[in-house]
């Protein structure tokens, strides 16, 4: 079975933006193919990837509501509601060189994403087999993990930003993992857009009182800022980048690398 990797935190800490760049880090050290998750019903993973999207999951629910209903949605004849999902998962995986790339995407309108959820749940267990490693950028909150939709995870990053409250999100995403009992090899932290990769004495106090453990912290780059500005890939960032330095040995610390 593929190694999961899970990244999780609140929003707007640079998730995506570090998930994209693991994912081309095992890439690029020959641990592909990488089956890349963007569990975030707001996806933009592609986009730091440089990648364009097929169907997402939640489209292809739509497109099965509107069977029967909408005629440009055909079922073939003899062919249940089940199968033809079953079929049209398929288009739904993109494939790259190294990488393939599921995307969640959303729901139209109001109403539950159980299903949508569901369907995450079910293709990750269905290719899991067929990937060294399914890195999984998961949506800002605890949803997935509350839910267990990702219940082999080998590892997890928690990712912040440099503020008390993002710590405390990671710290709590850390303790409802301990009480539904998920137990990964390994749990740590990662701060990003650090002034100059250093953390101030409170961060670092909060990251003690949550009982977390620090594998590092990202550099604030103006690059990254610059590059998603202009709509690049972030993937695409020079080698020598403090952020692509400070994740690498991030990666070792965890045993990825």
């Amino acid at each position: 079975m593929g190694h999961v990797i899970a990244v999780a935190g609140k929003g707007g800490v640079g998730k995506t933006t570090l998930c994209g760049l693991l994912i081309q880090y095992l890439c690029k050290t020959g641990k592909g193919p990488v089956l890349a998750v963007d569990a975030d019903a707001n996806s933009n993973l592609n986009e730091v990837l440089g990648v364009e999207t097929g169907p997402t999951l939640g489209e292809l629910r739509e497109e099965i509501e509107r069977a029967g209903m909408d005629s440009s949605v055909k079922i073939p004849a003899g062919m249940s509601k089940a199968d033809y999902l079953e079929m049209r998962m398929q288009d739904a995986v993109v494939e790259e060189d190294d990488f393939d790339l599921m995307v969640m995407g959303r729901s139209q309108g109001q109403g539950c994403y159980c299903f949508v959820n569901g369907l995450v749940q079910t293709q990750i267990q269905r290719l899991q087999s067929h990937y060294p490693y399914v890195v999984v950028d998961n949506e800002a909150g605890m949803e997935h993990i509350s839910r267990g939709i990702l219940p082999s995870m080998e590892v997890t990053i928690l990712v912040s930003d440099c503020s008390r409250r993002g710590v405390q999100a990671a710290g709590r995403i850390a303790k409802l993992m301990e009480e539904i009992k998920m137990h990964p090899r390994k749990v740590g932290l990662v701060v990003n857009r650090a002034p100059q990769g250093k953390l101030d004495e409170g961060t670092m106090e909060e990251v003690k009182k949550q009982g977390l453990e620090l594998l590092g912290v990202v550099p604030h780059d103006d690059t990254i800022y610059q590059y998603d500005c202009d709509g690049k890939p972030i993937v695409d960032l020079p080698e020598d980048s403090p952020v692509r330095a400070a994740l690498k040995e991030i990666l070792e610390k965890v045993g990825l690398a």
